[in-house]
């Protein structure tokens, strides 16, 4: 096993740990050029990348595979110019009907070793590709799973919630404010989920993006109680990125055939990790 292999599996193989998206140098984050719109000729462009500094390309892009879109019945819609560039993806999105769409970047992967005939194996790539190349009985296995998911949200006339459904994969919040109604100096409250169940003593970090020329970006940082839910109150107006990870010692099920959920049971392997950001406005009073 490699160095950098060891040091994941080190980490993974610990009790579970929360660590901050914060302390992350890359940050992944979907952005629209507006969030609440009115009228039957309603678009908006979407940027996905991962950059050092918020909602300034400076990465890499996310994949299209990845990025879905659900409009305001929380049905699929194709995307619409969808171009994958060096630095970012960029897609439009009609809003054709009135109500929330929800614009989400979700991607799995696994990273593996094991033994064989003597000789130490290595694997990184899907879940899908993980269950054809690693044979079922392979030796000294160790597995990380990992679900990373970064959403948006846009809103045509009235907000709705058929969008917002969560899926019960990864790290996932729960819109009890709906995120067309966060308004500066007003309390909004969220929950998160992990494969569907509420997850405490996270550490949720909201950050202001944009500031390229401010020293110190605002920033908020608060943990989620025992039912999963956190508040924050948006001292700014913006475009805020509200970012979360968990890692724990145990592997968990992803989603089987058909991307329908499998049972809540450990699969064989050493760790597991899911992320989450999103990009939400804070609109003025």
């Amino acid at each position: 096993m490699n160095r950098s292999m060891s040091r994941l599996f080190a980490v993974a193989m610990g009790a579970a740990i929360l660590v901050p998206a914060a302390a992350q140098a890359a940050r992944n984050w979907v952005l629209p050029s507006s969030t609440v719109l009115s009228g039957p000729n309603a678009w908006v462009t979407v940027d996905a990348a991962s950059s050092d500094e918020l909602y300034i390309p400076g990465l890499r892009p996310l994949p299209l595979t990845s990025i879905t879109v659900l409009d305001a019945d929380g049905q699929p819609v194709a995307l619409q110019g969808a171009i994958m560039g060096k630095l970012r993806s960029t897609l439009d999105v009609q809003l054709a009907k009135p109500g929330t769409y929800k614009i989400a970047s979700v991607t799995t992967s696994v990273v593996a070793s094991w033994s064989e005939n003597g000789e130490t194996k290595r694997f990184r790539g899907t879940e899908e590709d993980f269950a054809k190349q690693v044979p079922a009985s392979a030796e000294a296995l160790k597995t990380i799973r990992s679900v990373s998911r970064s959403e948006s949200f846009v809103t045509r006339d009235t907000p709705t919630r058929a969008a917002l459904k969560t899926t019960g994969q990864g790290l996932e919040m729960d819109a009890i404010t709906h995120p067309s109604d966060v308004v500066v100096g007003e309390v909004a409250s969220f929950r998160f989920l992990l494969n569907g169940k509420p997850v405490a003593g996270v550490e949720v970090v909201a950050m202001r993006g944009g500031d390229h020329w401010t020293t110190k970006p605002a920033e908020l940082k608060v943990k989620t109680g025992p039912d999963g839910e956190f508040k924050i109150t948006p001292p700014e107006g913006g475009v805020w990125w509200i970012s979360a990870s968990v890692r724990t010692g145990e592997s968990v099920r992803g989603p089987g055939p058909g991307g329908q959920q499998g049972p809540a049971q450990p699969l064989p392997g050493d760790g597991y990790s899911a992320s989450y950001t999103a990009t939400i406005e804070a609109q003025l009073p």
